[in-house]
């Protein structure tokens, strides 16, 4: 059985390439059916995200599946092949493992180490799986791949640092807090930044949410989504000596937060520590507040540092994981060279019985009656050139199979023998 995975990534093509080639989720079934309908195809995966879209297979070992895998993309996507073949990339074998590993584990993401590639891979294998396109050897290398992206993450810290700026930001407060549980939380602005911190304050147990914005319906629509509340744009300078944490991403062009009116609010909060995150260009707070007593405050520029620096962190941390993949790819090449060389042996042994019986039924009228003690001398003889022509490739079967060559030996021999596929 061949593995083959075709496809094109962020550091492969640009996005107006992944865009074109991407699949919408509603046409997926369709094309799992008409890509495993292709002569030779085996099985069949599609993994299509923003920065990447796969193709999956196995296929028969007599067949090379990659021209018309190829095909497949460029028929199913409407474009020319010779305009996408140049952005693809062909993984066969070990190879093909190994890329898998490191997709699952998000060390060929764009950003090292981020969580969502491992969902996004499973809900494309259960899809697989759902549709029936997914039944056996690919099976069992998304399985490992799965166990795999979860010893990486386990063993190492490859997901435990900030490398978003909205991430960093609720780090900082964690930082400077604890815990986040039962902090109040003032979102002044509501883009995109907006969004991602509160997304991220959640997912670090802040209960209480509150959002201001100059246009009401988009504080409505981020307040709805993140089951906060809505405060009135003017009354924010009153709430403020009630927030433990401010996030200001305002479009304002000048300071909506300025020294005099956090000295007040400082002063209100009777110095209890207060956290103002600014991730708003051009800044929405004054940088002298940071002067004040009992006030933290980060700006865009402090928390790219904080970005970049756990940036290389993680490229370190991908070191000690390439090492768990190059350790759970060997040990998947020798559970697979098990796995078809026990086949081989078996079907080996029962083709030439086979040919002893085939043979025997043909001279058996030539030779006439023949007694008991006949019939067993033929049978031991018989049996005994069987077992010698079996030794020599069944003994270096055996002995290859932790071999690298090992597999390449079961499909010579499997070959020679003319046994099919196993």
């Amino acid at each position: 059985m061949k593995l083959l995975i075709t496809g094109l990534s962020h550091h492969t093509a640009p996005v107006e390439v992944r865009e074109r080639l991407a699949f919408e989720e509603k046409t997926l079934p369709e094309a799992l059916n008409r890509l495993c309908h292709r002569p030779g195809m085996v099985e069949g995966m599609i993994l299509s995200t923003c920065n990447r879209v796969e193709v999956a297979v196995t296929a028969e070992e007599s067949s090379d599946p990659s021209p018309s895998v190829d095909q497949f993309l460029a028929e199913a996507r409407s474009v020319e092949p010779a305009w996408v073949t140049p952005y693809l990339y062909h993984y066969n074998g070990s190879d093909a493992i190994r890329h898998m590993f490191r997709v699952a584990s998000s060390l060929d993401s764009m950003i090292v180490g981020e969580p969502q590639i491992l969902g996004q891979l499973k809900s494309a294998y259960l899809l697989a799986k759902e549709h029936g396109s997914v039944n056996g050897f690919l099976d069992l290398v998304m399985t490992r791949a799965f166990n795999v992206a979860k010893r990486v993450r386990t063993e190492t810290e490859i997901g435990s640092s900030a490398v978003s700026v909205s991430y960093a930001a609720v780090e900082l407060a964690r930082d400077i807090f604890g815990s986040l549980s039962g902090k109040r939380v003032l979102l002044v602005g509501a883009g995109k930044m907006a969004e991602s911190a509160a997304r991220h304050l959640r997912r670090a147990g802040v209960s209480d949410i509150l959002v201001t914005n100059r246009t009401r319906s988009r504080a409505d629509g981020l307040a709805e989504e993140f089951r906060g509340r809505v405060l009135e744009y003017d009354e924010m300078t009153q709430a403020l000596p009630d927030m433990d944490i401010v996030i200001t991403s305002s479009g304002a062009p000048h300071y909506i937060l300025t020294k005099e009116v956090m000295r007040e609010v400082i002063n209100r909060r009777r110095h209890r520590p207060m956290f103002l995150i600014d991730i708003a260009v051009p800044r929405n707070v004054e940088p002298s507040v940071n002067t004040l007593d009992g006030i933290f405050v980060y700006d865009i520029d402090d928390l790219d540092k904080v970005v970049k620096t756990n940036l290389a962190e993680r490229v370190n941390v991908a070191e000690q994981a390439e090492e768990i993949i190059t350790e759970e790819v060997e040990r998947m090449m020798l559970r697979l060279k098990t796995r078809e060389v026990t086949p081989t042996i078996v079907s080996l042994q029962e083709q030439l019985e086979q040919v002893r019986m085939s043979e025997i039924d043909r001279v058996r009228a030539k030779l006439g009656v023949l007694t008991p003690q006949q019939q067993e001398a033929i049978e031991t003889l018989t049996r005994g050139i069987i077992n010698k022509i079996a030794h020599a490739p069944i003994t270096e079967m055996r002995r290859k199979a932790n071999d690298p060559e090992g597999i390449q030996l079961v499909h010579t021999i499997r070959k020679l023998f003319r046994l099919g596929e196993g």
